[in-house]
This record gives C-alpha cells, sequence and structure tokens, in this order.
C-alpha cells in the first residue's frame, strides 16, 4: 500500500472514495465542509438520515452521484473536541479506511487530520489507516475476498516524513500481528528464529540465534526444560539495534515466545487451549518493535531478546517436583509446568542483563489473574523503577495501548519459598500476577525493570477502529515510542 501526499484540494481527487471527519452533531470540519458544498448542500443531511451522528466510533458511506470525481464519501465520527486525543485519530482513520475497502475502494483520498496534533496527527492517521486495513488471509483459499486497497492520499499535507514513519511503525505492529496469528504447526520456535534472522538480515540488524546444545552450553536450563518435552526444540534469539550515531543508552526488549503452550504435564483443559498459538505475543511485539526500530533508527542500542519454546506433554516433558538450575544460578522448584512462561523470562532476562541493558522491559502472555485485574484491553505493568515506569506508560498512552501500573508488594514473595530450592515457579492463585512479577524480579539483576503482563490486549475477539480481532500487536508500538519520547529528553 501507498501513502502519499498532495498540495490539490480533496474534492478535486481521481480516487474511489473521500475520507472525511466530522465532530458530534455531524459539525464538518475540514475539507468536508467543501465536499458538502460540491454536494449542494446536501451531506450534512445526507448523513442524519443515516443515523449518523458524528460520534466517536461511527462510520458512514454515502455516493457522490457523479458530482465529484469520487464516486462515494466515507465520514468517520472524531466526536466531541475536547475529547480527541491521538488514538481518536488512529481509530478513525482505520475504521474509515477498512469501511472504504468494504464498499469497493481500491484508491482513497483522505482529508488531513485535524491541526491541533501538529505532524503527530498525520503519522496517527497513517498508522490508523496502515493497521485498520491489515489481514492475515494466507490460510483462505480466497485471498482477497475483498480486495486491497492500493494507495491513500492525504490532500494538503505537506509531512512526508510522517507518512513514512508512519508505516514504519504499522510494518512493526503488522508483523507482530502475522505472528501471532500463524499457527502452531507453522510458527515453531526454530520457524520464529528464522523469521527473526530473515528480518534482520533485510534490514541489517545483529541476530544471533542459540539452539538447544547451545543453550545447554550457556547454562540456560529454565529455557532446556520448558521445551523439552517437545520435538521442536526451544531457541533464544538475540537481536541486536546499534545507532550510527552516538548512543543514549541500551534498552533490553525481552519477550515470550511459546509459540504453543498446552499446559504440559499440568494439561489445560480443552477451551484453555484453543488460542494458545498466542502465548508467543511478547516475543512477536519484541520482533516487531525491533522492525519498526531498525527503520526509524533511534538513538539507543538495543537488543531484543526472544525465549522460544513449544510446552508439550510427552515422555520427556519437564514435571512437577523437578528442580531447574536456571542461567543466574538460581535454582526453581516445579510445582505446576504451565507457568511456564516466567521460567524462559527467567533465562532471558539474565541473559539480557549480560549484554549491559540499562533499563529492561519484558512482555509476556504471562497470567489469567491480570485479565481479571485489569480485563481484556489493558496490560498489567510492574516495574522496580517509577521513572522507567512513568515512561512506559507515557509512551502506552500515546500509543493507545491501555496500562494499568500494578504493585510488588515484598509479603508476597513468601508465597514463592521452597523446601529445597531457592523459589518455586508457581506459589498459590491470590494474588497470581503479582507473583508472577515477584518472580520475575528474582531475575533482573539489579536493571532498572518494568514487566508488561499483556495476557488480555495480545488477542482480541472484536473489531474496532484499527484494532481487529485475533492477534493485536499489543506493545509494539509502546516500545519503538518510548525509544523516541525518552531521546527527546
Amino acid at each position: 500500500m501507498k501513502f502519499e501526499t498532495t498540495n490539490g484540494p480533496l474534492a478535486e481527487q481521481q480516487a474511489d472514495a473521500l475520507l472525511l471527519v466530522a465532530q458530534t452533531n455531524n459539525q464538518l470540519i475540514g475539507a468536508a465542509s467543501d465536499i458538502d458544498t460540491a454536494l449542494d448542500g446536501q451531506l450534512q443531511s445526507a448523513l442524519s438520515s443515516v443515523g449518523f451522528s458524528g460520534k466517536s466510533g461511527t462510520v458512514a458511506v454515502l455516493p457522490t452521484l457523479g458530482r465529484l470525481p469520487a464516486a462515494r464519501v466515507v465520514v468517520a465520527g472524531l466526536g466531541e473536541p475536547s475529547d480527541l486525543t491521538i488514538d481518536g485519530i488512529r481509530s478513525a482513520w482505520g475504521a474509515a479506511a477498512r469501511k472504504a475497502r468494504e464498499a469497493g475502494a481500491r484508491s482513497i483520498a483522505s482529508d488531513a487530520p485535524p491541526s491541533m496534533f501538529g505532524p503527530a496527527g498525520i503519522r496517527a492517521a497513517v498508522e490508523g489507516a496502515r493497521l485498520g486495513l491489515y489481514q492475515h488471509r494466507i490460510y483462505r483459499s480466497e485471498q482477497n475476498e475483498n480486495g486491497d486497497v492500493e494507495s491513500i492520499t492525504f490532500a494538503g499535507v505537506d509531512e512526508p516524513e510522517q507518512l513514512v514513519a508512519g508505516g514504519q511503525l504499522a510494518d512493526g505492529i503488522c508483523l507482530a500481528r502475522d505472528l501471532v496469528n500463524a499457527p502452531g504447526l507453522d510458527l515453531y520456535p526454530e520457524r520464529l528464529a528464522g523469521r527473526a534472522w530473515e528480518m534482520a538480515d533485510e534490514l541489517g540488524l545483529e541476530c544471533t540465534v542459540y539452539d538447544r546444545a547451545a543453550l545447554q552450553e550457556m547454562g540456560a536450563g529454565a529455557i532446556v526444560a520448558v521445551g523439552q518435552g517437545s520435538k521442536r526444540e526451544p531457541r533464544l534469539i538475540h537481536l541486536v539495534y546499534r545507532p550510527d550515531g552516538e548512543s543514549l543508552g541500551v534498552a533490553g526488549f525481552v519477550g515470550k515466545a511459546i509459540t504453543f503452550d498446552t499446559g504440559g504435564v499440568n494439561l489445560k483443559p480443552p477451551d484453555g487451549m484453543r488460542n494458545m498459538k498466542m502465548d508467543m505475543a511478547g516475543g512477536a511485539a519484541v520482533i516487531g518493535a525491533m522492525r519498526a526500530i531498525a527503520e526509524m533508527k533511534p538513538s539507543y542500542t538495543v537488543h531484543g531478546v526472544i525465549a522460544a519454546a513449544e510446552n508439550m506433554p510427552s515422555h520427556s516433558a519437564f514435571r512437577p517436583g523437578d528442580v531447574l538450575k536456571t542461567l543466574s544460578g538460581k535454582t526453581v522448584e516445579i510445582t505446576n509446568t504451565d507457568a511456564e512462561g516466567r521460567l524462559v523470562l527467567a533465562d532471558a532476562l539474565t541473559f539480557t542483563a549480560r549484554q549491559g541493558a540499562e533499563f529492561m522491559i519484558d512482555l509476556a502472555t504471562l497470567t489469567g489473574a491480570s485479565v481479571v485485574a485489569v480485563g481484556n484491553s489493558a496490560a498489567s505493568l510492574f516495574g522496580t523503577d517509577d521513572a522507567l515506569a512513568q515512561d512506559v506508560l507515557q509512551a502506552a498512552e500515546f500509543s493507545g495501548e491501555r496500562m494499568w501500573r500494578m504493585p510488588l508488594w515484598d509479603d508476597y514473595r513468601r508465597d514463592l519459598d521452597s523446601d529445597i530450592a531457592d523459589i518455586v515457579n508457581s506459589g498459590n492463585r491470590d494474588g497470581g500476577a503479582i507473583k508472577a512479577a515477584l518472580f520475575l524480579r528474582e531475575f533482573t539483576h539489579g536493571v532498572p525493570w518494568v514487566h508488561l503482563d499483556i495476557a488480555g490486549p495480545a488477542w482480541s475477539t472484536k473489531e474496532e477502529g484499527y484494532r481487529i480481532k485475533c492477534g493485536t500487536g499489543f506493545g509494539t508500538h509502546t516500545l519503538a515510542t518510548l525509544l523516541e519520547q525518552r531521546a527527546r529528553g
């Protein structure tokens, strides 16, 4: 898909559809008033006749009846001006672009977003349109059921660099979505490593992949144990981005990538296993972020570390009661093989700290307790460093990725005490998300750290704005935005 700009009036654009926006009570803004004039003042009344009100999340499609070069206009509601956010821009353009495609449009000419957000509004509109038009159709016999939008042209916009940046970030999120949506049959640890390697080779990132033998030699006993029940052997993927000029710091992004999670010997019930191909969404977010970072080129050195394994039950699977020696040297007594994500992250966090990371952020579909606490549309955030946690929350707010900070209460740590090892991998169910985070804290080695439990928002069952069903790519935008915002100070 191409994103372009033009100085010509929107009403004169040769496109299949014109994309306009309106505020509450059908208040037309921007070029919409010019379009209304070209339609003899009938646009507003036509919108009212189809029940469109301009509320946020609403979209109307109307024919132009030959009065404009474009066959139809698509109008997205922005809601009240006082309530509009940068993510509201993304949502409006995502929903409108998708409606235009459903109406048969292959080319779209768009009005500029409201000027209140400056150049960032242009970028947000590009991100929203690209993400709203995302499709994962490689497993369908009919590949282009609705056709594809081939171009979106922004009229009256002179910010080509924002079009590029928005496309780059959206491409990273789309890659993360592709990975999450791929079934475990096709995307197992070795193949995930292959996808990361291909991306690194394309974009000039460093990439090292550690196989099972290398992990054993390294002493990464937790990753090895989680993957030993499957014929698909585990992998540790290490991506590195280095800026061309001075580096402002060293970031470590760590992702859990359980490419399929049966629960292991502590087998999940059938309903709990259906979508467990998405248990690698944290790793997918890191890979997607590394793609965006490689193209956007922030002034940070970034280590992207992805711990990949398939958690299967078999004669060789690890068991409750086993004691594992992690890369850090600490030992873990296994109380539940379905608490495997924190095990692979334990080794991955130690590995990342040893790379010289000055701060670390891990992402993982870790606990159902997080979903109970904050719902399906938000991530739980835990952190040892207040400044880092606040920076992540600020980046998340800009990115439209809802997060809520949760406590790390030290007295809960006693529920992870073991009689025979340094720690157990799972305590009782009360405060499960907090205890999982406390477990991970044991392997941060004093490096400022934030943990994002994305079990809820990594997967969606509904389509809304630029968010689509199935894998969402949650976390990718926040990671890339964090580095941009920190670089600006």
